[in-house]
């Protein structure tokens, strides 16, 4: 069982706004031969949706290692009843602020969410077109996160995490995506010779140095419309 520090005080706030709420993770292998590190003994989904268990990796210290989490930083289980909370996504402008986040970033619970591709919703044609989003390369990647751990009532320890997204009013590739007057968003990609530094940094402002927008070029975007829902 993971060792990690767990704080469960839950505190809520307001719905800050939707982003990126699907992205494919990545296969067991790609995890052992992209981000160098053994698969956990659980078999994920192919596509992760709010609170679907999913692969996050950090480095408490002993190296890097993927553990599963649930996405969305306060899970459906956690939240007080009749409250409703988005966490998938926490905004860089507020992270360091909001009741929701503030101590985990305070204290560097940083993580790598590791992704084939995530998806984002293409209005250019009048219409939403949910539009798959990956690396031109066609490799895996990874995007900033962070993670927190839950006392469970039987006494066990579960994790989340949320992705961390930045302003892409001005990105060649993000700026198209979201309704016209829509503010845009980003997911922060990690370049892979970045990958430690980011969850050793024990830094919050530090930290800050890693949100930025990644090249367009690098970046590559094409219409991934949801299979038609069966019927049976």
């Amino acid at each position: 069982m993971y060792e990690f520090k767990c704080n469960t005080k839950l505190l809520v706030t307001t719905y800050t706004g939707r982003m990126c709420i699907n992205y494919t993770p990545p296969t067991r292998q790609q995890l052992e031969d992209h981000f160098k590190v053994s698969a956990p003994e659980f078999e994920w989904k192919a596509e992760t949706w709010q609170d679907y268990l999913a692969p996050a990796i950090i480095d408490t210290g002993d190296g890097p290692f993927a553990f599963m989490a649930s996405y969305g930083f306060v899970p459906k289980g956690h939240l007080p009843a009749g409250k409703r909370l988005t966490t998938m996504n926490a905004r860089a402008e507020t992270i360091g602020r909001l009741p929701t986040y503030k101590s985990a970033w305070q204290q560097s619970q940083l993580c790598l969410i590791p992704m084939q591709a995530f998806y984002e919703p293409c209005y250019e044609t009048g219409k939403a077109v949910r539009t798959r989003i990956e690396m031109a390369s066609g490799e895996p990647f990874a995007v900033a996160g962070m993670w927190r751990g839950w006392q469970e009532q039987d006494g066990t320890t579960s994790y989340s995490f949320t992705q961390i997204t930045i302003n892409a009013d001005h990105h060649p590739l993000m700026q198209r995506m979201h309704k016209p007057d829509d503010e845009k968003r980003s997911l922060v990609i990690i370049p892979p010779d970045q990958y430690d530094a980011w969850m050793k940094c024990k830094n919050p402002e530090q930290a800050r140095s890693w949100l930025t927008n990644y090249p367009a070029e690098l970046m590559a975007a094409s219409p991934a419309p949801l299979p038609p829902r069966s019927r049976a």
